[in-house]
């Protein structure tokens, strides 16, 4: 899919031999994709583990329905469904807990093509 995205302006996708979508990238993103993709960097130093877990329970507490897709070292990779907040206000939540969470980086996207073809091949009849 990141090819399409590179080099397609125009995408369509089929499922069971109708055509469900049929557009630029974005527009097909705008339309088909369910929320944000979240992933946390936590600082170094002592208490990795706690400071982790207080992030996760910010993340939980503030956006609802937030789920934990992989958490590796210092490295924390969600997926937030629902768009209940817009993503400016997500950034700003976000830039406003930075350095009480001890947040190194973090980076907010939308959702990305593949997630909307596996969204749509989802609906496919056998």
């Amino acid at each position: 899919m990141e090819e399409c995205e590179v080099l397609c302006t125009r995408l369509a996708i089929m499922v069971n031999g109708s055509f469900r979508c049929l557009g630029p990238i974005q527009h097909l993103k705008n339309k088909f994709a369910e929320g944000y993709t979240l992933i946390i960097k936590v600082k170094v130093g002592a208490n990795v583990p706690q400071r982790t877990d207080k992030i996760k329970e910010f993340v939980r507490t503030t956006f609802p329905g937030a789920v934990l897709k992989q958490e590796y070292v210092r490295l924390l990779t969600y997926h937030i469904p629902s768009k209940t907040y817009p993503w400016s206000q997500m950034f700003g939540i976000m830039e406003k807990s930075r350095k009480q969470l001890d947040i190194e980086d973090y980076s907010l996207g939308q959702t990305s093509l593949e997630q909307v073809f596996l969204q749509l091949a989802s609906l496919q009849r056998f």
